[in-house]
């Protein structure tokens, strides 16, 4: 079976610009949705009708909900030094899982310290329970090794926090998903294209992946940023769209 997920931060819940994020869910026709700030539960129900999802799933103030045309069972777990709780989705018949995961945002020394111990706690947890096929999804808020971050484009209240933090974020998030056997996605599928999810008006930043073990990469068909043209009307963040045979 290829499952077509797709990894979606709506922005402040998505109220107002349920339109708009419908129609960019719409245009790749996934049978997984993992979103990112779906605080709203209204919100994710409406956007459920709106593509027509079976299933759905929210919880008021947690950033991770999902919508879903494939039985599925979900669940949230929150490690005491995590801002928000993963999600974890099992798809019914395959014993393969989706984690979707938000990390805590900020560009500063301290805050990719946060999602450090946000991410170990994360793969200690898959690690006790799921050693399974599976991906880790969705919005990292950390770069990735040998990528840049221009802190000209920052805003002011942004810049000031790295000039707080030393001048200088040591980005190490994202090594360690590698350093526990994870393959970047869309580094593999794309290798050329650098993918920018953020911000929509001027994208300059990847903070959103899709990983999986390094023993299930050949499941991984497609991975890439969905740049919708209404896009930018729907939030900050550009989709990412992968296909998996599971």
């Amino acid at each position: 079976m290829i499952l077509r997920l797709l990894s979606y931060n709506i922005r402040y819940g998505g109220a107002g610009a349920e339109a708009a994020l419908a129609a960019v869910i719409q245009s790749t026709t996934p049978d997984l949705v993992v979103l990112q700030e779906a605080t709203r539960p209204e919100v994710v129900e409406q956007l459920a009708a709106a593509t027509g999802m079976t299933q759905w799933g929210s919880r008021p103030g947690q950033s991770l909900g999902f919508l879903s045309r494939l039985p599925v069972t979900a669940s949230w777990h929150r490690p005491r030094v995590s801002r928000h709780a993963f999600l974890e989705i099992a798809l019914t018949g395959t014993p393969w899982r989706v984690f979707g995961v938000h990390l805590s945002a900020v560009h500063a020394a301290w805050t990719e310290r946060r999602r450090i111990y946000e991410l170990r706690a994360l793969l200690a947890a898959i690690g006790r329970e799921q050693p399974g096929p599976h991906v880790l999804v969705g919005d990292f808020n950390t770069l990735a090794p040998g990528e840049l971050l221009d802190f000209r484009k920052l805003p002011t209240r942004l810049r000031a926090l790295v000039w707080l933090s030393g001048g200088r974020v040591r980005w190490r998030t994202i090594q360690i998903v590698l350093d526990a056997g994870y393959v970047d996605a869309c580094r593999h599928c794309q290798p050329d294209l650098v993918g920018f999810t953020f911000p929509t008006w001027d994208p300059h930043v990847r903070l959103d992946y899709l990983f999986v073990p390094g023993g299930s990469l050949h499941a991984v068909r497609r991975c890439e940023v969905v740049a919708h043209p209404q896009s930018a009307a729907a939030s900050d963040h550009f989709p990412l769209f992968g296909e998996l045979e599971v």
